[in-house]
C-alpha cells in the first residue's frame, strides 16, 4: 500500500513533509509548501489523460526549496510516476501515471482534510485493494488576492462564480500589504464601501457581532479575511440591513506549530504589537489551539486625542471523533479614547471660508479629560458533525457582553461671531448583552441531472440593552482659534459621580427559521432559492423616577411582529469563465430604541433587484464582476428635525440605484491588484418636506479604488515588494437637507517591504501627498481625515 500525505501550510511559516511510503519499504522526502486560502479545501477536479490521472487542487500554492515541481518514479508496482506541480492562479496539480493503464480515483472528505484514494490501473483494470494510493491534503492556506470560494453568501463554501449576488473578499494578504488597522480601512478596497448607500450588518464567522457597532468597534487582530455581500441577506442573517453583510472570518487553530510576533511604530506616537500562536496541545493532534494578542497605544493628529486598545482571542479545537469537531472560542477587547462627539469641526473654516481664518485640522473642541471606554467579552462554541459524505449538522452558540461609557462636552453650535463654540455636558453608560444560537443541517441530494445543495436552519437570539444618561445642565464655550480648556479639578467638579436622570431598557427576542436550496442544473445553470421566517418580540421600558430631558417613556412599550424574507437567484454560465446572473431579495431588520415622543422603532425592511456578470481572464488569474442594482428601504432613520443630536425619526422610504465594477487578481507573477468603481444614486423618496427628494447624506455618486503590489520573484532582490494605491471619494451631501456638500478627495497610499526567510520588514505611507479631506458629517460640521501618516513594521515567524 502506498500512502502520500500532502500537508499544505502557510508560506514562510512552518515546515511540513511529503511522505511517500509503502508498508514494506518506507521513504520520507522533506518539502515545504503552502496553500493560498483558508483551510477549507475544494474537492479536486480529476481527469484522465492517456495513462495519467490528473487531480487539480484549487486555492493552493506549492513552495518548494527549488523550482515548482516534485516527482518520484516507480513508488509502487503499477505506478510509473507521481508528480506534484505548482501552477498559476493558486493551483496545485497532482499527476499519477500508471505503468500499463491509468489509475482510478475516489475523493472523500475526512477529519484531516481531503483524501484522494488512487488504485493503480492494469490492462484488465483488476488492481488489488492493497495497492491503493492515498493523497491526504490538510492544513491552512495562505491567501493571495484571488479567492475562488466564499461562505457569506450561502453559509456554505460556494464558488463565487456560482453566487447570483455581488460578493467581494478582502483576504489577509491585502490587509497585511496595506497594514490596515480598522474595518473602514479594509472596506476602502470594496467598491462603494460595501454598503450601496445603506447601513451594513457586521458579523463574525456568520454570527451577529453586537447590538450596537458604535459601542463595539471591530478589532482586526484575529481576522483572517473580510467577506462583503452586497445587498439584503436577511434570508440567512436575519438582522442584516439592505446595504449588505460584512462578515469577519477569524483565524482558526492549525495542526502545525506557528508563532508570529509583529511590532509597528508610526506617526503621532502610534505603537502596536501583535502575537499569533497556534499548534497542537497533544501528541495525536486532536486538540489544537490558537491565541492572538493585540495591543495599541496611539496618539492622533488631533490635539489631546489618543487611543489605547488591548485584545485577546483564544480558540481551542477538539477532534471528538473521525467526523465530529468542537471549537471553543472567546475574546476580551478593551478600548479607551476620548469623547468622540467633539472631534468634528464646524463647516465654517473648513469646507467654507471663515472670515477669521482657517481652522487647524488638529483643533479639538472637547475637553482633554473627556473619555470614551468600552469593554467587550465574547464566549461561544461551534459543533460540527458529518453523518455521511452528503449530510452534516452544525450548531453554534455565541454570547457577547459590552460595557460602554461616554462623558464630556459636545460641540453643539457655532455662535454668530464665527469663533465661539457652545457645547453641553453629557454623561452616559450602557450595557449590552447578545445571545445567539444557530443550528443548521446541510445536505446534498441528486435528482436526475439536478444536484441540490440544501441548508435548513433555526436561529434563536436574545438582545438586551440598558442605557442610562445624565445631563449635568452645564454648557461651556470654547474659542475656535484660541481654545482654553478646563483643568482636571474643574472638569471633575462638573461631572462628579454618575447620577443618571434618563434611561431605558430594551429587549428583543428573535426566532428565525430559514431554508436554502442551491440547484445545479447540468453544467451551466444554477438556481438559488431561499426563505426565512422571522418572529420578533420587542419590549422597551422606561425607568421610573427619571426626569431627564430625553426621558419620554416611563412605562412599557411592547411590539410583536413577523416577516418572511425570500431570495431568488439564477446563474447561467454559457462558457466556463463567464457567469450571468440575476437575483431578487428582501431584508427585515428589527430595531431597538424610541423616538422623541416615546414610540418604539419598527423594523426596517428592504428589497433589492440585481443583475450582473462575473468573469475570469488569464486562465483564472484575474476575476471581474459587473453589477447593476436597485434597493428600496422602508422605515429608515433620519435625524429628528426638532432634536437632531438626541433623536431620530423613521421617515418612510429611500431608494438607491447603482452600477458597480470590481477586479482582483494576479495577472503576472508577483503582481497583485484589487480595484473597483461604484456609481450610486441614493435619494429619499418619502420623508419630511425638508428632505423628500434629496440625495442621502454622505453617499457619493462616484467612488473608486485601485491597489497594486509587485514583489520581485527571483535574484538578489527576491522578496522585495513595492505597492501603491489610489482611493477616490466623490462629492456628497453633508446632511439630509442637502444644505452643504462634502468635497471629493483622492488619497494616495504606498508600501515597500522586504521578506526574507522568516522576517518581514515593511514601511507604509498613507495620504502620501498630505491631502486635507473630510470623511463624514460629525457634530456641528465635519470629521477631518488623517494627514500624511508613516508606519514601520517588523515581523518574525517561528
Amino acid at each position: 500500500m502506498l500512502i502520500l500525505n500532502l500537508h499544505l501550510l502557510q508560506r514562510n511559516k512552518s515546515k511540513s513533509s511529503w511522505n511517500v511510503s509503502s508498508l514494506s519499504n518506507p521513504t520520507v522526502l522533506l518539502l515545504e509548501f503552502c496553500q493560498s486560502t483558508r483551510g477549507e479545501l475544494s474537492t479536486p477536479a480529476t481527469q484522465t489523460i492517456g495513462n495519467a490521472l490528473i487531480a487539480n487542487i484549487s486555492n493552493a500554492v506549492l513552495a518548494l526549496p527549488e523550482g515548482d515541481e516534485f516527482s518520484q518514479a516507480n513508488p509502487v508496482e503499477g505506478v510509473a510516476l507521481v508528480s506534484v506541480t505548482g501552477l498559476p492562479n493558486n493551483h496545485v496539480r497532482v499527476a499519477i501515471t500508471g505503468t500499463d493503464a491509468p489509475p482510478t480515483a475516489e475523493v472523500r472528505a475526512e477529519a484531516q482534510g481531503l483524501v484522494l484514494s488512487v488504485t493503480p490501473g492494469t490492462e484488465t483494470d483488476a488492481a488489488q485493494e492493497e495497492d491503493a494510493i492515498q493523497v491526504v491534503v490538510t492544513g491552512e492556506q495562505e491567501e493571495g488576492y484571488v479567492v475562488e470560494n466564499a461562505t457569506t453568501a450561502t453559509r456554505t463554501d460556494t464558488p463565487i462564480r456560482d453566487v447570483p449576488q455581488s460578493i467581494q473578499v478582502i483576504p489577509r494578504q491585502v490587509i497585511e500589504d496595506q497594514n490596515a488597522n480598522s474595518l473602514e480601512e479594509v472596506l476602502r478596497n470594496v467598491n462603494g464601501g460595501g454598503s450601496r448607500g445603506f447601513d451594513r450588518g457586521i458579523f463574525t464567522d456568520g454570527a451577529t457581532r453586537a447590538n450596537n457597532n458604535f459601542r463595539y468597534v471591530p478589532n482586526l487582530g484575529n481576522v483572517e479575511r473580510v467577506e462583503v455581500l452586497d445587498g439584503p441577506a436577511s434570508v440567512l442573517y436575519g438582522r442584516g440591513g439592505p446595504g449588505g453583510v460584512v462578515n469577519l472570518t477569524t483565524k482558526q487553530p492549525l495542526r502545525d506549530p506557528f508563532y508570529e510576533i509583529e511590532g509597528t511604530i508610526g506617526s503621532y506616537d502610534d505603537y502596536r504589537g501583535r502575537i499569533d500562536l497556534t499548534g497542537p496541545l497533544n501528541d495525536n493532534e486532536s486538540i489544537l489551539y490558537r491565541l492572538n494578542i493585540n495591543y495599541e497605544n496611539s496618539g492622533s493628529f488631533i490635539d489631546f486625542v489618543d487611543n489605547e486598545e488591548f485584545a485577546v482571542f483564544p480558540v481551542l479545537g477538539f477532534q471528538l471523533g473521525e467526523n465530529t469537531n468542537l471549537t471553543l472560542e472567546g475574546s476580551y477587547e478593551r478600548q479607551s479614547s476620548v469623547f468622540t462627539s467633539a472631534v468634528g469641526l464646524p463647516t465654517l473654516g473648513t469646507i467654507f471660508p471663515n472670515p477669521l481664518g482657517e481652522v487647524p485640522r488638529s483643533r479639538f473642541l472637547g475637553e482633554p479629560e473627556s473619555e470614551s471606554n468600552s469593554t467587550a467579552f465574547n464566549v461561544g462554541y461551534r459543533l460540527e458533525h458529518e453523518f455521511s459524505e452528503d449530510w452534516a449538522l452544525r450548531n453554534r452558540f455565541r454570547a457577547t457582553f459590552v460595557d460602554f461609557s461616554n462623558r464630556g462636552f459636545r460641540a453643539d453650535s457655532l455662535e454668530a461671531n464665527n469663533r465661539t463654540v457652545i457645547g453641553g455636558a453629557f454623561d452616559s453608560r450602557a450595557e449590552d448583552e447578545l445571545y445567539t444560537m444557530q443550528t443548521e443541517v446541510l445536505g446534498e441530494v441528486q435528482t436526475g441531472i439536478v444536484q441540490h445543495d440544501l441548508l435548513v436552519g433555526l436561529e434563536l437570539q436574545r438582545s438586551i440593552e440598558r442605557s442610562r444618561r445624565d445631563f449635568p445642565g452645564i454648557t461651556r464655550s470654547i474659542d475656535l482659534f484660541d481654545p482654553e480648556y478646563l483643568s482636571e479639578s474643574e472638569y471633575d467638579a462638573i461631572f462628579g459621580d454618575f447620577e443618571p436622570t434618563a434611561g431605558e431598557d430594551y429587549s428583543l427576542h428573535t426566532i428565525g427559521v430559514y431554508a436554502q436550496n442551491l440547484l445545479s442544473i447540468g453544467e451551466q445553470v444554477k438556481v438559488l432559492l431561499g426563505g426565512r421566517f422571522n418572529q420578533i418580540f420587542q419590549n422597551t421600558e422606561g425607568i421610573p423616577g427619571f426626569t431627564g430631558p430625553t426621558t419620554f417613556i416611563t412605562g412599557s412599550e411592547y411590539i410583536e411582529d413577523s416577516a418572511f424574507s425570500p431570495r431568488v437567484g439564477i446563474v447561467y454560465q454559457p462558457i466556463e469563465p463567464v457567469s450571468l446572473y440575476t437575483s431578487w431579495s428582501r431584508s427585515f431588520e428589527p430595531q431597538t430604541g424610541i423616538d422623541r415622543e416615546g414610540n418604539p422603532f419598527v423594523p426596517i425592511t428592504g428589497e433589492q433587484f440585481e443583475v450582473g456578470v462575473k468573469t475570469e481572464f488569464l486562465d483564472g488569474r484575474l476575476a471581474a464582476n459587473l453589477a447593476a442594482y436597485q434597493i428600496t428601504r422602508q422605515n429608515d432613520f433620519l435625524p429628528d428635525p426638532v432634536d437632531p443630536d438626541n433623536f431620530s425619526i423613521q421617515t418612510g422610504e429611500q431608494r438607491s440605484r447603482g452600477i458597480e465594477f470590481d477586479v482582483v487578481g494576479e495577472p503576472l507573477p508577483g503582481l497583485r491588484l484589487i480595484a473597483g468603481y461604484a456609481y450610486t444614486d441614493s435619494i429619499i423618496t418619502e420623508g419630511t418636506p425638508d428632505v423628500e427628494g434629496n440625495q442621502r447624506d454622505n453617499v457619493p455618486e462616484h467612488q473608486a479604488n485601485l491597489w497594486a503590489v509587485y514583489e520581485i520573484q527571483s535574484g538578489a532582490l527576491e522578496g522585495l515588494g513595492l505597492g501603491a494605491g489610489l482611493f477616490f471619494v466623490g462629492d456628497r451631501p453633508g446632511d439630509s437637507q442637502n444644505t452643504f456638500t462634502l468635497p471629493s478627495y483622492l488619497l494616495t497610499n504606498a508600501v515597500v517591504y522586504y521578506r526574507r526567510d522568516r522576517w518581514r520588514v515593511q514601511l507604509n505611507v498613507d495620504n502620501l501627498f498630505d491631502v486635507t479631506y473630510y470623511t463624514e458629517p460629525r457634530g456641528i460640521g465635519v470629521l477631518v481625515g488623517e494627514p500624511l501618516t508613516i508606519r514601520g513594521t517588523v515581523a518574525v515567524t517561528f
